[in-house]
């Protein structure tokens, strides 16, 4: 077996375990999202670029989901977090 076959075969099982697990939290979607990743570059490595093209693009969208779950950190908007800090003075 080519060194590029068993490295097809362990990043997509990772993926694929991956993707079983991914309702027990967030971590599971960003290791699915790394395993798209993987899959991907086993896909242009193979010669299997339409592979690696579709996989690209899971790998995108798993991103884009993992950062939309609860518990993702929400970007600061305007200046400063909105939080009162002890001792500023500040009554937000």
């Amino acid at each position: 077996m080519r060194p590029v076959t068993i490295y097809g075969v362990v990043v997509l099982v990772l993926m694929m375990a991956a993707y079983a697990l991914e309702r027990r939290g967030r971590g599971y979607v960003l290791a699915f999202a790394v395993g798209c990743a993987l899959s991907s570059s086993y896909g242009f490595l193979s010669g299997a670029w339409p592979f690696g093209a579709v996989e690209a693009v899971w790998c995108l969208v798993a991103l884009r989901r993992y950062r939309s779950l609860p518990g993702a950190r929400a970007p600061a908007v305007g200046r400063g977090s909105g939080r009162r800090l002890p001792g500023d003075g500040s009554t937000r």
